[in-house]
């Protein structure tokens, strides 16, 4: 009996086991954010989009395929020509998903690896279209502009494809070596033709005030002749009495000189 029992139980379990096995292959999970496509290996791929949550399917005859569909961000890099010929680097930032219920097409004809496969190829298209039409100083000056007529070509070619742009940015915008080697250079000879305008001005600055003086030096040497003509010796002594009271104004300010009166016997007390 005991036997028997233990066989029972062992053959239950394994068919216990067996069930669980069957039931675990038959289910699956699609996480938030992510839909699942079905293929099916008799009916190919199914034109349903299944969502979040868990789900039944046939096991070894249906296969989920999971895809992300929230906002992903790609750098793309790329090396074009402006207009005038220069050499520009160009650094895209996309933000993209796909288009949930384009999912069965994009699978069919591009692949898990959509992004790969598509991006850098229509980023460097409607890159090299759009900086062409640009000249190297329209770039920087007009970078606005440029980012948003990128972005509006590049969302337009992505949704042929059933991608979402969410964002398009330019992040990293330079030139070649040469071009802004001449850019430094203009910058050196805009600054020189300053500093040599500066120096011409100041020149012209200073010959005006030496005529300026000149001309009140004249002008005072004949207001003198003047006066001297007029009042004779007379303004030439006015001017001794004026320098002999400076004279005697700075002296009474110093410490280190004393007045001995004219005419007189003075003791002094000088130290022995």
């Amino acid at each position: 009996m005991a036997a028997k029992l233990f066989e029972a139980v062992g053959k239950f379990g394994l068919g216990l086991a067996v069930v669980g096995g069957v039931v675990n292959s038959a289910l699956y999970n699609v996480d938030a954010g992510h839909r699942a496509v079905i293929f099916d290996r008799f009916r190919g791929v199914q034109d349903i989009v299944v969502g979040e949550g868990t789900h039944f399917l046939i096991p070894w005859v249906q296969k989920p395929i999971i895809f992300d569909c929230r906002s992903r961000p790609r750098n793309v890099p790329v090396i074009t020509g402006s207009k005038d010929l220069q050499n520009v680097n160009i650094t895209l930032r996309i933000l993209f998903r796909p288009v949930a219920n384009q999912l069965p097409r994009i699978f069919t004809s591009i692949g898990e690896d959509y992004d790969e496969r598509v991006l850098p190829s229509i980023t460097t298209e409607i890159l090299k279209s759009v900086v062409a039409r640009f000249d190297a100083g329209e770039l920087i000056t007009q970078r606005e502009l440029v980012s948003r007529q990128v972005s509006d070509d590049l969302t337009e070619r992505a949704a042929t494809f059933g991608l979402i742009l969410d964002d398009v940015s330019l992040t990293h915008l330079t030139f070649g070596k040469e071009f802004t080697e001449a850019v430094e250079a203009k910058q050196v000879a805009q600054q020189e033709a300053e500093r040599a305008r500066f120096v011409v001005e100041k020149a012209e600055q200073q010959k005006k005030a030496a005529i300026i003086s000149a001309e009140g030096d004249s002008k005072a040497a004949e207001l003198i002749a003047n006066s001297l003509a007029t009042a004779g010796d007379g303004l030439i002594e006015l001017r001794k009495l004026e320098a002999a009271e400076d004279i005697a104004y700075q002296l009474s300010r110093s410490r280190n000189i004393t007045y001995l009166p004219a005419g007189q016997s003075v003791l002094l007390q000088l130290p022995q």
